[in-house]
């Protein structure tokens, strides 16, 4: 993995969630997982429902983010991740939201909300 970095922003509409250097992110877009590297080519990914943004910071730490939606821009020297929603897997109870996908309907904001939570927990256990 690279040792470079670049700035990476995740912003919701309640909150500004993350503000630093990284080295690598990766996201589920509605046409697949993506994974950016300083230096990436300029683009703009619609996230999926459902999906987590992992993020590996300048001192080698990793977060993730269960996402809802949003858009992730990236330019020159920026990465910029515009969720719907968004929550760091430190704040998730997994147990609640395992019970949560067991009663929702497959494919409902309920059932996402719940896969969301999940795989973040699961991309950094």
């Amino acid at each position: 993995m690279s040792d470079k970095t670049f700035r990476l922003d995740v912003v919701a509409p309640d909150a500004a969630l993350y503000s630093g250097e990284a080295t690598f992110v990766s996201a589920q877009t509605t046409v697949g997982q993506i994974g950016i590297l300083a230096n990436h080519e300029p683009m703009l990914g619609e996230l999926a429902p459902g999906g987590a943004v992992v993020l590996t910071e300048a001192g080698g730490a990793r977060k993730a983010l269960a996402v809802q939606g949003g858009f992730l821009s990236v330019s020159a020297t920026t990465v910029t991740v515009l969720a719907e929603s968004a929550q760091f897997s430190t704040d998730i109870d997994v147990a609640a939201e395992r019970a949560a996908l067991e009663s929702a309907t497959e494919g409902s904001e309920a059932f996402l909300t719940a896969k969301s939570r999940i795989r973040a927990v699961e991309a950094v256990s």
